[in-house]
């Protein structure tokens, strides 16, 4: 089988590939994810008590402060941090704490990828050619 390519908008240079952690929820960093563990812990979060380390986190988009950009960067330095972001829309808080940690991040795909990859799918970010690639 071929590999399903969706061309995107590249954020942060890097590549990764692994297993994707959805969510329709837009994510703040700040008081959203324990930096200590990668857990969500924002209560109202779809994600709730979820793991988001070594994973292709897959969100609409952030939110929330500005401080949410250094959790991000504590997260990578603790190796507790995704392996890779991919948002529908980037905003400044979550771009910029991918570049300071850096962390691949592409957004706006020319797919619907909140529809198209599941919990779990198998996925190659390749944010350099700004190409998410399903493997599965």
């Amino acid at each position: 089988m071929t590999p399903h390519a969706i061309q995107c908008r590249k954020i942060s240079r890097g590549q990764a590939t692994g297993e994707v952690i959805i969510s329709h929820d837009p994510l703040s960093f700040l008081g959203g994810v324990d930096p200590q563990t990668g857990n969500i812990i924002d209560r109202e979060h779809e994600l709730y008590q979820k793991n988001i380390s070594g994973k292709i986190l897959v969100i609409p988009s952030g939110k929330g402060s500005t401080v949410g950009s250094y959790v991000i960067f504590q997260m990578a330095k603790n190796k507790t941090a995704p392996l890779a972001i991919i948002a529908m829309e980037a905003e400044p808080i979550i771009a910029t704490g991918t570049i300071m940690a850096s962390i691949p991040m592409v957004d706006q795909p020319e797919e619907d990828v909140l529809e198209i990859l599941k919990e779990g799918d198998l996925v190659a970010v390749d944010a350099d050619s700004g190409v998410i690639q399903k493997m599965n």
